[in-house]
């Protein structure tokens, strides 16, 4: 944005300018990217041009640059008096629509396997966005509470997997006592990964976790005579309800014990109700940490990390426990990753899980675990639906969360409920003093 908009003035000048640099931008990457297709044919692979494709992405960036300084930043920058922060009427609309939306999705999450829709497909997706929402709260201490940038959760949860498949494999240890163990494990790395970026932070922190990330999946790729190497872990068991497999011959299955025709979607809706109940739980342990004062700890690292300090706040130890905890969530969706595929490699744990993982937290709202949720349906559900458009669907979900940073930068949810109320009646002291 140029100083003579911020003055409150336009430039047409210097927007023209700005929109011709974004553009130019657009053709370097558009050129090759969308420019260019390389078709099959009988003669072999022909490099087809698609000048118009390139060429309309071009024009839709300046143009739709151009049309955000004239009608969006110019009109924003010209109110004479000072932004308002939201009012008062809009932060407890938004609580409110936030206490009903709450149990009603509850609700809603228990009841989907026996709505008529519900097929194997459904479950499925409905598994998936439940490990990701139980993901990104897992994050959301790290990132949301405690303000640390976090790149490299991805590979907490891949500890976490490769715990669960090595100590069932090799052990013959069930789901149900390798679980907290995986939690354990990944909440170790945590404290490990903690400890050599106390000093760092914003940017650097970022790198640093990123790179931590990278060991991880390097070292599960190269570790051949322990993790398989690239050929993973298969043969991974399921888990037991009480002890009744979901197979389709033998006694003491599910089906046999309770006299059910076998179908394969019994062990899907009780894989749903394993992620369920775990993604409640890291909802819960959450939600209570953050309101005892280890909570509020984090809140005031995130907000000013000298000032937290001059409070006479640990602020190592606030940091390690923000990386423990979090880690611990993603070690144990880790684990129920494991034993829902049967089969993990290290190409399951890239960079790119990390940062759908992050752009969910960030997205729904820093700290929101509602905003969380429908960051999630809308990111993984959204995966799903743009599947036939799969050249572009990733063309897609970056503009449109160019447009959600530029609409609502501090994402969907962006207003936070405090964990303290000085004065939690609303009324004034004098107004308390006269009532008593």
């Amino acid at each position: 944005m140029s100083n003579t908009e911020a003055n409150g003035h336009f430039d047409m000048k210097a927007a023209l300018k700005d929109a011709a640099i974004s553009a130019l931008l657009t053709f370097v990457l558009a050129s090759l990217i969308l420019g260019l297709q390389i078709v099959d044919r009988n003669t072999g692979l022909v490099l087809v041009p698609r000048i118009w494709l390139a060429a309309a992405a071009i024009a839709l960036v300046f143009f739709g640059r151009l049309a955000l300084h004239m009608f969006w930043w110019s009109k924003r920058m010209r109110v004479d008096k000072p932004p308002l922060l939201p009012t008062t009427k809009l932060t407890a609309g938004l609580a409110k629509i936030t206490r009903i939306a709450a149990p009603l999705l509850f609700v809603f999450a228990i009841a989907l396997p026996f709505f008529p829709f519900s097929d194997r497909y459904i479950m499925d997706l409905a598994i998936l966005i439940m490990t990701y929402v139980m993901l990104g709260w897992g994050l959301n201490v790290v990132v949301g509470f405690a303000g640390l940038l976090d790149l490299g959760y991805v590979a907490f949860y891949a500890v976490g997997a490769y715990s669960f498949a090595l100590l069932a494999t090799n052990l013959g240890l069930s789901f149900w006592v390798c679980l907290p163990l995986a939690g354990l494990f990944a909440a170790t790395w945590g404290i490990i990964l903690g400890f050599p970026v106390l000093r760092l932070r914003g940017d650097y922190l970022a790198i640093v976790t990123l790179a931590f990330g990278e060991i991880i999946r390097v070292v599960l790729l190269n570790w051949y005579t322990f993790t398989g190497g690239p050929d993973g872990i298969s043969n991974i068991p399921r888990p037991t309800f009480f002890g009744l497999e979901f197979k389709r011959f033998g006694e003491g299955t599910f089906a046999d014990f309770f006299g059910l025709e076998y179908s394969s979607l019994h062990r899907i809706i009780f894989l749903y109700y394993i992620i369920v109940v775990l993604a409640m739980f890291t909802s819960f342990v959450t939600l209570r940490l953050r309101n005892l004062p280890i909570g509020r700890a984090w809140e005031a690292l995130r907000e000013d990390e000298v000032a937290c300090s001059s409070l006479g706040i640990n602020t190592t130890n606030t940091k390690l426990t923000a990386f423990a905890i979090g880690a611990m969530f993603g070690g144990f969706a880790g684990s129920f990753f494991a034993t829902r595929q049967g089969f993990i490699s290290p190409e399951s744990f890239t960079f790119i899980e990390s940062a759908i993982i992050l752009a969910i937290v960030v997205l729904g709202g820093m700290g929101s675990q509602i905003g969380v949720v429908i960051a999630s349906v809308a990111l993984i559900g959204g995966f799903e639906v743009f599947r036939e458009f799969e050249q572009y669907r990733m063309l897609i979900f970056g503009l449109a969360m160019v447009l959600i940073m530029v609409w609502k930068p501090r994402g969907l949810i962006s207003t936070r409920n405090p964990s303290l109320l000085l004065n939690p009646s609303g009324r004034s002291p004098a107004r308390q003093e006269g009532a008593a």
